[in-house]
């Protein structure tokens, strides 16, 4: 029986178990695949807490991307084969060497990308894309600040960014993360003592047009100091683990926009946002213009360890974990 990382009670990842699952079987629409790869989210972390948005019911298993191989279609699913590389996107059931999914939600893994890579591709990429484009909009002309820039979704940003033309200008806690932001495409990487005062430096004093920040806390606080006169800031995520409160003071004084990013929700709402930003990222990816940075590759049964890195944010780019072919 194929095996699942499975939550019966919420907590910490160490109260999670690695169990054999029985076979689900298969309905109309539908495909088998079997996986052997998943990425870690920040969002699975909070998930298992019950702290994120989604409260799934008991029990359920995290992960909510995933690659791996065709093995069974429904009778009357078209355009796709057994034995094709795939990558899933879904709100649960990652965590595992097993999963059946509509076959409408699948993406071809691109060539270049092996199962790891395009398990840890499409979440991210998906999250910068709508910030970048859909909700900043950002112009070749502008300089983008990307906050936790060695992240998965942070170095996901500074490639698209310098792809839609903008300078980049990445932040990030230590010199190895700084490195890997530069390797990626940054134009300039600062620390966070007092990157205010660096900003307005490397900017002439302006500020950058557009803030991209997964950390939220006083970084976010800070960040409203940093903006140019007009900007976006784009509230990506808490990974710092706490939610600021904002003054709204300067919010006025720099005729600013505050904009909220839920990448995923949003394409719940239209489905059309979902396909716009598949066919781009692929496109991008199959260039080779887009790749993910895996900063670890775990075995399955060392999920408890690969959540921990991104929640003690020691992770640089993706952990995944990994059941070998």
């Amino acid at each position: 029986m194929p095996r699942a990382v499975l939550c019966r009670a919420l907590g910490p990842p160490e109260t999670l178990r690695l169990e054999a699952m029985p076979e689900l079987p298969l309905s109309p629409g539908t495909a088998r695949i079997r996986l052997y790869a998943a990425g870690i989210n920040f969002p699975d972390t909070l998930t298992i807490l019950g702290k994120y948005q989604h409260k799934p019911p008991l029990p359920f298993i995290p992960g909510v991307e995933a690659a791996g191989v065709i093995a069974e279609l429904a009778a009357d699913v078209a355009g796709w084969h057994v034995g094709d590389r795939v990558i899933t996107h879904q709100r649960l059931g990652g965590y595992a060497e097993e999963i059946v999914l509509p076959a409408a939600l699948l993406m071809r893994l691109p060539p270049a990308f092996d199962f790891a890579e395009g398990a840890s591709f499409f979440v991210a990429a998906l999250t910068a894309y709508h910030a970048l484009v859909l909700r900043a909009a950002l112009k070749p002309d502008e300089t983008l600040l990307v906050h936790g820039a060695a992240g998965g979704v942070g170095l996901a940003a500074v490639e698209l960014g310098k792809l839609l033309g903008a300078r980049v200008i990445a932040v990030a806690s230590s010199a190895e993360k700084r490195a890997i932001a530069l390797q990626h495409g940054a134009d300039e990487a600062l620390g966070y003592d007092d990157f205010v005062t660096a900003v307005r430096g490397l900017t002439a004093g302006e500020g950058p047009q557009v803030i991209f920040d997964p950390v939220g806390g006083e970084v976010m606080v800070q960040s409203l100091r940093a903006i140019a006169w007009g900007g976006r800031l784009l509230v990506v995520g808490f990974a710092g683990g706490s939610i600021p409160a904002l003054a709204a003071n300067r919010i006025l004084l720099k005729s600013c926009a505050v904009l909220g990013v839920r990448a995923g929700e949003a394409s719940r709402r239209d489905p059309t946002i979902l396909g716009e930003a598949q066919r781009a990222l692929l496109f991008h990816a199959e260039a080779g213009r887009l790749k993910p940075h895996i900063g670890a590759r775990l075995p399955l049964d060392r999920f408890a360890e690969g959540m921990r890195l991104l929640m003690e944010r020691q992770a640089i780019g993706r952990i995944v974990l990994t059941s070998d072919p």
